[in-house]
């Protein structure tokens, strides 16, 4: 493969560390949780700055329905305050705001913020800009196979219409480039149910400070650690031939 097709064009992040950075500081947690918001527009300005063409952001697992009750009430209002400041900006690069996941469990509230926020910028492609709430892979896999399924029972297409390629119009991030990179901030060495398709071939690293202290200059570091990475595709380098 050529140089150029290794280009940095999607990084997946899951912003970890936010509720540990706040109880270092004697805080309560949420208030980890307004840092990490905090932190976003700066990483998303980097993105653009960088050429990358799409970001998506590990906001609010299915899991995380068992953290206490406060602690998402504060979340999902961050992410409000988030997008109420944010999205002018947003319009203004022409980035499209696109949600992974079943958001008809958040707030009324948000999920407005968040429909307002993908009606007002859904004629952009200059970006785009991927928040996962309410997120689950292995759902988002089992929700594209029964879409999928009702269209072979609706007469639309036969079993033998599916491909990889048809499988990944059924997810919620068909419209983006395939992930490149996963950033996992705060030094846990795992992917927690996040975008199993989608990292199928995708570089991981691993900073071990959390996410409220991930500057632009520590996701430059990733960035550069990305270009140094051998990625083959299961084929073999010239130089290794």
């Amino acid at each position: 493969m050529k140089k150029e097709e290794f280009k940095l064009k999607h990084v997946a992040f899951i912003m970890d560390g936010n509720g540990r950075w706040a109880k270092r500081r004697g805080l309560p947690r949420h208030l980890g949780h307004k840092a990490g918001c905090d932190r976003i527009i700066e990483i998303y300005e980097e993105c653009l700055a960088q050429g990358i063409k799409a970001m998506s952001l590990y906001a609010f697992s299915t899991e995380n329905w068992n953290r206490p009750e406060d602690e998402i009430k504060h979340l999902f209002n961050y992410l409000d305050i988030f997008f109420k400041k944010e999205i002018n900006r947003i319009i203004k690069d022409k980035s499209r705001v696109i949600v992974s996941g079943d958001i008809s469990r958040l707030p009324k509230k948000t999920q407005k913020t968040i429909n307002d926020a993908i009606e007002k910028t859904k004629g952009f492609s200059n970006f785009y800009f991927n928040i996962c709430l309410n997120y689950g892979g292995r759902a988002e896999i089992v929700r594209a196979a029964k879409l999928f399924a009702q269209d072979v029972e609706d007469k639309k297409l036969n079993i033998e219409d599916l491909t990889e390629e048809k499988f990944e119009s059924y997810l919620y991030t068909k419209d983006l480039p395939p992930v490149d990179l996963l950033v996992r901030t705060s030094g846990e060495l795992r992917t927690s149910n996040y975008l199993p398709w989608q990292l199928a071939y995708a570089e991981f690293i691993f900073p071990s400070i959390p996410w409220p202290d991930f500057t632009k200059e520590e996701f430059r570091k990733c960035i550069e650690e990305y270009y140094t990475r051998n990625r083959r595709f299961g084929t073999i380098n010239d130089e290794e031939k």
